[in-house]
């Protein structure tokens, strides 16, 4: 059979939402051994990354369901939340690549100034205190502090962040294609019948 029969879309989908398992899990696996290892200690940040990873897995638990028992009101439902995650992400990773540096200064600032847990793992681990400056009577987690060394953190995550964006906004714009064949394939795959089963059966 040519690919393009409901045989080849139904393994096509089935396999598209295998890779969205995956990468489900593979978010929630990295969140639990950021904790485990102590590298974050914001629960705020670990809760953001678990729950996209378990939305993840779900929208992927109802796509193969979807497939395999060949359910138009759940291929249906499937399609319409792909479709939205697919704008969404779009969006986002086109603002990711697009930010200049003036933007991403003060995306990290907001950033910086909004989140004090995460910040204290920042600091930790990249052995840097403060943002753009640092008072000696404020609390600093890098052990730098002993020594009265410390770099801002400021001039090591600029030196980064643009990296770290073109990044996400890459691997968003990649899974973002996928997500819209995924939407396409479903669309496709719905108005097809499967010519082992009755003709006259097409739910």
């Amino acid at each position: 059979m040519v690919c393009g029969g409901f045989t080849c879309s139904k393994n096509c989908l089935c396999a598209l939402n295998l890779l969205y398992t995956l990468v489900s899990l593979l978010l929630i696996g990295i969140a639990a051994w950021g904790i485990g290892f102590g590298l974050i200690s914001s629960f705020r940040v670990v809760g953001v990354v678990i729950a996209v990873g378990i939305f993840l897995f779900l929208i992927a638990l109802v796509g193969l369901i979807g497939a395999v028992k060949h359910h138009q009101v759940l291929l249906f439902f499937y399609m319409i939340i792909l479709l939205l995650v697919f704008i969404v992400q779009f969006s986002v990773s086109c603002a990711c690549l697009a930010l200049n540096k003036d933007q991403q200064r003060q995306l990290l600032e907001v950033g910086w100034n909004n989140t004090k847990s995460a910040r204290e793992d920042i600091e930790r681990n990249l052995n840097c205190c403060g943002f753009r400056n640092f008072n000696s009577s404020e609390t600093c987690s890098a052990a730098c502090v002993k020594d009265n060394d410390c770099s801002t953190c400021a001039s090591i995550i600029e030196e980064y962040s643009g990296m770290v964006l073109r990044f996400v906004g890459g691997i968003g714009l990649f899974f973002s294609f996928t997500e819209i064949l995924g939407v396409w394939l479903t669309y496709r795959y719905r108005n097809q019948k499967d010519s082992r089963a009755n003709p006259s059966a097409f739910l």
